[in-house]
């Protein structure tokens, strides 16, 4: 019989590693109460550790405002950017055509 694999949330994952942390139960007991393989709260609570320093180093979330500034840069951008295509489109259109030979410039002698 094939199991399934269980997927924890990061909120329980963080509840864990804190109670490995704090060693006030070993991993086997704190197995047992969450129902998790002892090698995996290990590997959470290490993972804890070495990512614990981003939390302060990050700044926090963006604003509402942060998020419309954003938005708008982006906008602006593919703006000039659908601007430059369409303007090397029809230059490549014409300049095809000129050496096709289907438009001939006039020239006078």
């Amino acid at each position: 019989m094939k199991t399934t694999r269980r997927k924890h949330s990061a909120a329980f994952k963080a509840e864990v590693a804190l109670a490995a942390i704090k060693e006030r139960e070993t991993l086997s007991e704190l197995s047992a109460r969450y129902g998790v393989h002892p090698t995996v709260i290990s590997t959470w609570k290490n993972e804890f550790l070495k990512r614990s320093e981003e939390i302060f180093s990050k700044r926090g979330p963006k604003s509402e405002g942060d998020f419309e500034k954003e938005r708008q840069e982006l906008f602006a951008k593919i703006g000039e950017l659908e601007m430059q295509r369409d303007w090397l489109k029809k230059k490549s259109q014409s300049s095809w055509a000129w050496n096709n030979g289907t438009s001939r410039p006039c020239i006078k002698r």
